[in-house]
């Protein structure tokens, strides 16, 4: 695993729908990108015991965390803490977000 991924050329998009695609993964995190062609969607869901990060690199999307949704764009975070709903009602245009999840139970305090 390299400590310097190139994130950017790892992105890849589908016609049908988001695509995923997994920068690296360790015990305690996973690390990936979400990429997003316009019109595309991901389903509001929750990780219970593990918090959530949205960080747009590029294009426009909107974004549900709990009730509230916000249009975000390029260099914009968005935090889910564990248990809370959250997903990408619509993308506006071709979107790629750096997503971060912790894993159940591993950290303290």
């Amino acid at each position: 695993m390299s400590f310097f991924p190139d994130v950017a050329s790892r992105a890849s998009f589908a016609p049908d729908k988001m695509r995923k695609v997994d920068c690296f993964e360790t015990p305690r995190l996973l690390v990936g990108l979400n990429c997003f062609e316009p019109g595309q969607t991901q389903k509001v869901h929750a990780h219970e015991g593990a918090d959530k990060f949205y960080l747009v690199l590029s294009g426009r999307a909107s974004v549900t965390v709990g009730d509230e949704t916000r249009e975000v764009g390029a260099g914009d975070l968005v935090l889910a803490r564990a248990g809370v709903p959250h997903g990408v009602p619509e993308a506006h245009e071709r979107t790629v977000m750096l997503v971060g999840i912790t894993r159940s139970g591993q950290f303290a305090g």
